[in-house]
């Protein structure tokens, strides 16, 4: 993991609580798993089926039988349960998963979110984000505050398909922390060595500076 995701997934940890049922999108969300406190006593639930995911397997020891819903390798934790999607998704729509921590590709400044498909690539289905953003009590987005091209992924409005409209509760990039309100979208946190400025420059939305601003710990 490089720098600068380990603080995304570092800062987006402190957002879970002991005793917590949580889903963890693909991408940068499943590295969470590898830093929660071991004194922890949560559930991880992945949408294809597993409530109870571990760390990622040490080199030599995958097991091909046990996979998230990225199709990447997972361990379990003693307890852990299996069921099919029917299941899963009854548990997602019900009310069950207290935290979901999804992935993005841009969100807008009225917390609409965009992660589930990028017009002209072949996409194998939206997946469970459309129901995690209306099932989950809360919704955490983690991403990079910019696209490869240099773009900032924080819009005004969102260009790519969207998987909900105003279901962001807290945006964690590389460079800051940002929670959506009906006052609209606030900057709460800043990384280290983070000013506002650069924020500004980087984000292409409009938001409010909260007067309790402070720098990410």
């Amino acid at each position: 993991m490089h720098d600068t995701r380990l603080t995304i997934v570092r800062r987006a940890v402190q957002e879970i609580k002991n005793g917590m049922n949580v889903n963890l999108g693909i991408g940068i969300p499943t590295l969470v798993a590898n830093e929660i406190p071991k004194d922890y006593r949560i559930l991880l639930q992945s949408e294809n089926g597993l409530l109870g995911i571990g760390p990622y397997p040490f080199d030599g020891e995958e097991d091909a039988d046990l996979i998230n819903a990225g199709k990447e390798t997972v361990t379990t934790i003693p307890g852990a349960s299996f069921f099919d999607s029917a299941e899963s998704f009854a548990m997602i729509r019900g009310g069950h998963i207290d935290l979901a921590i999804l992935g993005g590709m841009e969100v807008s400044e009225d917390g609409d979110l965009a992660n589930w498909m990028i017009p002209g690539k072949m996409v194998k289905g939206m997946g469970g984000a459309m129901d995690l953003v209306n099932g989950a009590k809360r919704v955490i987005v983690v991403m990079e505050h910019m696209n490869k091209h240099g773009e900032s992924k924080i819009k005004r409005e969102c260009s790519l398909p969207l998987t909900g409209k105003n279901v962001v509760h807290r945006l964690i990039t590389d460079l800051a922390v940002f929670d959506f309100t009906e006052e609209g979208m606030t900057l709460i946190e800043t990384m280290d060595s983070v000013s506002i400025n650069e924020v500004k420059s980087k984000t292409e939305a409009d938001f409010k500076v909260s007067e309790k601003l402070m720098e990410v710990k």
